[in-house]
């Protein structure tokens, strides 16, 4: 290869990385501003949506003592009364908090354009077919992370927050509980489930590179099983009703990916 050539390879790398830190500082700029909303809207996001989880009236609570009553349970599936208080105990802590979980809100809100700006990104490198299938998938990413982010918030997290923040060893022991520690656990929480529902997604980038099969998925759907009870412990606190609660539905995309992957290997063998 000459020089000329060598150069004009370069100069096409080079160009790659300019669009894609254009595509990076676009993403950046729609973060940020979702973060300012959030760090001016204070109110809302942490009365009416982050510490809502420590109240009894919660959304989630009253489902549960409902569903509870219409079984005949009577309240045994009501959630109790959350005993333990929420503290500070360093300077610039609230300060701090806030402007993280700022920041993490802003990620949240700008996570579909992030996918958009991947899609723009690719989009020049596909045939006219392919096209279509990226912007489905930028609208499918977008869901599964919503779909993700609502079961985190509404059940997953408000069921640790119940385990954890009731649970004690002795009765001489009061539980009260960092800011820092709280807001850790339901972002953590939240965030984890909506990334864990992007499977779908991530097993048709496989499929499509020919790393996974639905044969080599059905093949390993024990150990598929094993390791979404391993996951579904370390997301979840050792209690019982949130591991389960959060294994059917990945089980369920599990066998979701599966028919995706189907549906790419067969396409792919057309081609």
């Amino acid at each position: 290869m000459s020089e000329s050539e060598d150069n004009k390879a370069e100069m096409s790398f080079l160009e790659h990385l300019e669009v894609f830190r254009w595509h990076l500082v676009r993403s950046t700029i729609v973060i940020l501003l979702f973060t300012i909303l959030a760090f001016i809207f204070k109110s809302f996001v942490f009365d009416t949506v982050i510490l809502a989880q420590k109240n009894s009236d919660f959304w989630t609570y009253e489902l549960f003592c409902k569903f509870s009553h219409l079984i005949g349970r009577g309240d045994d599936l009501c959630m109790s009364e959350i005993s333990f208080s929420l503290i500070n105990i360093t300077m610039s802590g609230q300060f701090t908090i806030h402007i993280v979980t700022s920041l993490v809100a802003g990620i949240v809100l700008a996570f579909p354009y992030m996918l958009f700006e991947i899609w723009r990104f690719i989009t020049p490198a596909l045939k006219k077919g392919e096209k279509k299938y990226a912007l489905g998938l930028v609208f499918s990413g977008s869901l599964l992370f919503t779909l993700g982010i609502l079961f985190g918030y509404y059940f997953v997290s408000p069921l640790s927050v119940q385990f954890l923040g009731n649970y004690e060893v002795s009765e001489q022991v009061q539980n009260q509980i960092t800011l820092s520690s709280f807001i850790s656990t339901v972002t953590t929480v939240t965030l984890v489930c909506g990334l864990v529902f992007q499977l779908p997604l991530i097993v048709f980038f496989l499929s499509k590179l020919g790393l996974i099969t639905p044969e080599f998925m059905r093949k390993y759907r024990k150990h598929a099983i094993v390791v979404t009870l391993v996951l579904s412990a370390i997301i979840t606190p050792p209690d019982i009703s949130s591991q389960v609660l959060l294994t059917i539905p990945l089980l369920i995309l599990y066998e979701f990916s599966i028919y995706i992957s189907k549906i790419v290997v067969k396409k792919s063998a057309k081609q």
